[in-house]
């Protein structure tokens, strides 16, 4: 049993171990294992009662032991115990009545205390206003039943060791879609649950051929009216920019790939979204991890496919002596026999081999993994088919490779937060958050931590300091620190350093060779506009995602806002008092802008103190556009930088908006007015800094921010232990004490 990290043996004792009525572990680290592996092991005698189970039960425990695989945290904390449910993902149908909204609501419960998350589509409810006649009232919408499930969700504790977690999904086609991107607008509304938009291709070629699409009412299969869906898809992004929400998935791409689309349609996932489900279907779930198949910095592939098959063997043995929550889900599960085959440690393995996650060797090495993994699990399950028969709603034509298979699905790519620690491992496919980061260990004391292969590298080659590495841990990067080798800050990037669209390439690449999804968060600092947001979207469609999920760092109003560090607050915040903008200052400096809009000619002036910047004034230097406009946003920018507020919080709120009049126009490098006017305030704010002002570029001042300057970590605390959380997957994962708000 290899060495485990002390921060994976507290989340071990603390979230997995068996306890008794008074919280006391009855059952050591070594004991959990060994619980798992032998009663996983138990499944083979289900096909041959001669089965060596006791060998298989070591070979199962030495997988999980040596860290080179780890099951879905349900599997470990209730393999062999009285509960027994051991799988992550369910999906649940909610029809159009009120008794099959209420069924629902108690089986998504009986899920939750059980261990696992659910996914919703509501997109079967009828639109709100629309007439209930057995009641001659009128229905409350889909949104409205979502606030149910989350009051319920909020009620019920998983197994006292997890909160449930939900995925709502609505397609775009439904009349309420706009409430609903919009339904998670206000923070800690709807809470536990994560929400993503159903579109389609219909709908995306719609925005490309910038028209209408209809809207169709779910119990009548009537249009009711039509959309802009340049308008709509504009909305979700601008959602999406504003606090991470919703996600999107492609539900073509979904149906395209459901090997058993006369079972059922596919209408949701599980909560991180990797997981398509057909309704009442659920998915067991394991990793690799990829740090165990790498010495000396080379990678072995063979035995990475020898894993995967054994990893495969595991799995479809969990199906088999899994206690499902429901009957209807025991049925279903065993006639689909779905696995969901990942991974943990890309990133590591990338900072091993020397390749940075940003480049096309990175990308090219990510796509041979995962066809590596692939191709081995389809191999193994075709194995397991010839002993123990194939799923039962198989047919041969479904499959692209033609061969009778033991799985429906082999390979998902999951959120690791926990089993990540567990392992020492970077999380699934992400990049990794920070370097360095430095945590809490008494009250007023702080421990840096380093991430320990750059500190291998670091002190290697003779640039290791303590001084060094804690500047490291309060940047969470090493862009703008001196002293750091070139090719050593090329490969050892994190999050925030790699542009978003090779984000979104790596998660093309492992789609490619990926049945069922790829959960990856596409990681913004917090100055990335509106546009950057769409550009990822329109990536993710082009490049065969089947969804993605965005964090805008910062971007959410109840973050505790950190830069690199994590500080517990020991006292209430204060009550928030009106604020009286002040006087405007009697002498002023400043400096005047001409920017091209659609309209003409827009100048714009920008005034300060020795305070700070202080007043815009706007005017447009011909008649016509929209003067009146331009001068109340003025007036308000002015009023809101005497009131206090950061001209960097102002500048957010003003790029990336947009106008058709402006739009429409060849060679101007702005969106609209306000977007000039937030321009002119950065330019003007980088004068007052000591900066030389340029001409305005939109591409080019949007790079810079994103990319080239120093990133500011603006980062949210765990409510368990104060220490750092990490956007992944559409979850927030503490990697200190193993806390997850998706469960």
């Amino acid at each position: 049993m290899k060495e485990l990290q002390q921060n994976a043996k507290t989340v071990l004792e603390r979230r997995y171990l068996a306890k008794d009525s008074n919280n006391k572990p009855t059952e050591d680290i070594p004991g959990l294992f060994r619980r798992v592996a032998k009663t996983i092991a138990q499944a083979d005698l289900l096909y041959d009662k001669d089965a060596d189970v006791a060998a298989l039960e070591e070979t199962f425990f030495d997988f999980m032991t040596d860290l080179k695989f780890m099951p879905n945290s349900p599997t470990l904390m209730n393999a062999g115990r009285p509960l027994g449910q051991l799988s992550a993902c369910f999906v649940l149908p909610i029809d159009d009545s009120m008794d099959a909204i209420f069924d629902a609501v108690k089986n998504a419960a009986l899920i939750h205390k059980s261990g696992g998350g659910t996914g919703f589509s509501f997109s079967r409810l009828r639109p709100s206003g629309a007439t209930v006649n057995s009641t001659g009232g009128v229905a409350s919408g889909p949104v409205s039943f979502m606030k149910v499930f989350n009051s319920a969700t909020e009620a019920v504790k998983q197994g006292g060791t997890r909160r449930g977690a939900n995925m709502g999904i609505l397609r775009i086609d439904h009349p309420d879609i706009l409430s609903f991107i919009k339904c998670k607008s206000v923070d800690n509304e709807i809470s536990n649950f994560n929400i993503s938009v159903g579109l389609t291709e219909e709908f995306m070629q719609a925005v490309k051929e910038n028209r209408n699409y209809d809207l169709i009412d779910p119990h009548t299969k009537a249009v009711v009216g039509q959309l802009s869906a340049p308008e709509v898809y504009k909305t979700i992004v601008e959602m999406a920019h504003n606090n991470g929400e919703p996600g999107i998935i492609f539900l073509d791409r979904l149906n395209r790939d459901n090997v058993v689309p006369t079972i059922a349609e596919i209408e949701s996932t599980n909560p991180c979204g990797e997981q398509p489900l057909l309704p009442y279907e659920s998915c067991n779930l394991g990793s690799l991890n990829l740090n165990a198949f790498i010495e000396d910095g080379v990678f072995d592939f063979k035995a990475l496919r020898e894993a995967s098959k054994l990893a495969v063997h595991f799995l479809d043995n969990v199906i088999d002596v899994n206690k499902y929550p429901l009957p209807e889900i025991d049925k279903m599960t065993k006639t689909t026999r779905k696995i969901g085959l990942g991974l943990m440690g890309f990133a590591d393995v990338l900072f091993k081999l020397g390749i940075p996650y940003n480049s096309e060797e990175g990308i090219a090495f990510g796509r041979k993994i995962m066809k590596t993994i692939n191709e081995a699990g389809w191999e193994a399950s075709a194995e397991l088919a010839e002993k123990r028969g194939t799923f039962p709603a198989f047919k041969i034509s479904t499959l692209a490779n033609g061969k009778p298979v033991r799985n429906a699905t082999v390979t998902t790519i999951a959120p690791t937060g926990t089993i990540s620690i567990i392992c020492n491992a970077s999380s699934g496919v992400e990049p990794l958050f920070a370097l360095a980061y430095a945590r809490h260990v008494m009250d007023n004391d702080r421990l840096v931590e380093v991430n320990p292969y750059f500190l291998e590298v670091a002190k290697k080659r003779g640039f290791y300091s303590e001084e060094l590495m804690a500047e490291i841990a309060e940047k969470g990067t090493l862009h703008g620190i001196e002293g750091i080798p070139a090719d050593v800050a090329r490969v050892f990037v994190t999050a925030h350093d790699i542009e978003p669209e090779y984000h979104i390439r790596m998660q093309a690449a492992f789609q490619e060779y990926t049945d069922n999804a790829v959960s990856k968060t596409v990681n913004f600092t917090n100055s990335a506009t509106i546009e950057d947001v769409r550009t990822v979207y329109d990536l993710a469609y082009e490049l065969g995602c089947k969804g993605v999920t965005i964090y805008r760092d910062g971007s959410r109003s109840s973050q505790v806002l950190n830069i690199g560090k994590s500080e517990k607050k020991e006292e209430a915040a204060p009550v928030q008092t009106a604020i009286t903008p002040r006087e405007r200052p009697q002498v002023t400096q400043g400096l005047t802008q001409k920017i091209r809009i659609g309209c003409g000619n827009l100048y714009v002036t920008v005034n300060y103190d020795e305070n700070g910047i202080c007043e815009v004034f706007t005017n447009l230097g011909r008649a016509g556009g929209c003067p009146s406009q331009s001068e109340a946003t003025s007036r308000l920018v002015s009023m809101a930088l005497r009131s206090g507020i950061e001209p960097k919080v102002i500048i957010e709120q003003l790029r990336g908006i947009r106008c058709h009049s402006t739009l429409r126009r060849q060679g101007i490098n702005v969106l609209s007015c306000p977007d000039a006017i937030g321009r002119a305030l950065e330019q003007a704010l980088n004068v007052i800094n000591g900066k030389e002002a340029e001409a305005i570029d939109t591409k080019k001042v949007r790079r810079a921010a994103q990319i080239q300057q120093p990133v500011e970590m603006i980062r949210m605390t765990c409510p368990e232990c104060g220490e750092l959380l990490e956007a992944e997957g559409g979850c927030n994962i503490c990697r200190n004490c193993g806390y997850s708000h998706c469960g």
